[in-house]
């Protein structure tokens, strides 16, 4: 019984068995297009200065890492934004210290009943 199963099993695992079939007809094939991101290629020269800050992924039209947005917005404009983003967040900090209905009723410690909950809490009875 145990030499049938071994039979068994080596003939699947053969070079013509259905394990070997069934893992070839399964794994994908590129049918020779290539790496997925284009030719991997090797500088034979020295690289440019700010190489690093250019994403090259093999497409027609390379993208700065960086966004260009110093085009578009100018110094002040950009200032503008900033301090309107501070100024909002530090309104709504003081507003909200100044609303804090918490920090105006004094502090009492709480009296619960039944003893001040001494059975409840883990007490003795």
């Amino acid at each position: 019984m145990a030499s049938g199963l071994t039979r068994a099993a080596s003939r699947a695992i053969s070079r013509n068995g259905v394990f070997r079939r069934s893992i070839s007809s399964s794994t994908p094939l590129r049918s020779g297009m290539g790496l997925p991101v284009g030719k991997h290629l090797v500088p034979d020269k020295p690289l440019p200065v700010n190489d690093e800050l250019v994403w090259d992924n093999g497409t027609p039209f390379p993208e700065p890492c960086i966004d260009r947005i110093a085009e578009t917005v100018g110094k002040y404009e950009a200032l503008a934004w900033l301090c309107g983003g501070l100024g909002f967040f530090a309104s709504l900090g003081l507003l909200a210290v100044w609303n804090d209905k918490a920090s105006k009723i004094p502090f009492t410690p709480k009296v619960y009943p039944y003893d001040n909950l001494r059975v409840e809490l883990g007490g003795e009875p």
